[in-house]
């Protein structure tokens, strides 16, 4: 099973993916904990490079291909051999933050970044996402204090355009994703999703 955590920066979807993995684990299961852009030592080394604040202008294509780029190392030598040995695959952004984010924010066609997605990905997508949604200004809130990469440092407007990103893609797929609301407390999400999850999972 391969479940994907999305939304705006702040939102909380790190802790959530975190808490799930340990109860899967404390329940028996196999499973793998993993992240995007990065997962494996070629895809962290992209993720150092796209998430540094530099002075030089980062055009927007070539950001989109680093992001691919990543994505590819990580499907091929991570996520898709977890799944053929039978884990339970949980990854903190996947596919659809590149939608949101270079789609949405930064403009960028969103059926090129489709057609790049799935070819970074073989066709790979997701049984489970898990959006957690937050207006922007109270993540703005959340992570003031912490020191922002290059994405967090974008404004407010680019911020609204990719939650209403992420929105869009919810609609869209509905069947595939969890739309909870990020103003709940830390234990009252956790057991939301942790119910969702071990319904699919008993349903295999």
């Amino acid at each position: 099973m391969f479940i994907t955590f999305e939304g705006i920066e702040g939102c909380g979807k790190t802790t959530q993916s975190k808490l799930l993995c340990e109860a899967l684990i404390d329940k028996g299961f196999p499973v793998v904990y993993t992240r995007e852009p990065g997962g494996t030592p070629a895809a962290e080394e992209l993720r150092s490079f796209l998430l540094k604040t530099r002075d030089e202008k980062f055009p927007p294509f070539a950001e989109l291909s680093i992001y691919e780029a990543a994505r590819a190392f990580h499907v091929e030598n991570l996520i898709r051999p977890s799944l053929r040995e039978g884990a339970v695959v949980i990854c903190d952004r996947f596919i659809d933050s590149t939608v949101a984010y270079q789609g949405y924010g930064r403009g960028i066609d969103i059926s090129l970044i489709e057609r790049l997605n799935s070819e970074a990905t073989g066709g790979l997508k997701p049984i489970l996402t898990v959006l957690i949604d937050l207006p922007v200004e109270e993540a703005f809130k959340r992570i003031s204090e912490r020191r922002k990469d290059r994405m967090e440092s974008e404004g407010l407007k680019f911020h609204r355009r990719v939650r209403e990103g992420f929105l869009e893609l919810s609609k869209k797929e509905p069947e595939r994703f969890l739309v909870l609301d990020g103003r709940k407390s830390v234990e009252e999400l956790h057991r939301q999703i942790l119910s969702e999850v071990l319904g699919r999972l008993g349903a295999l």
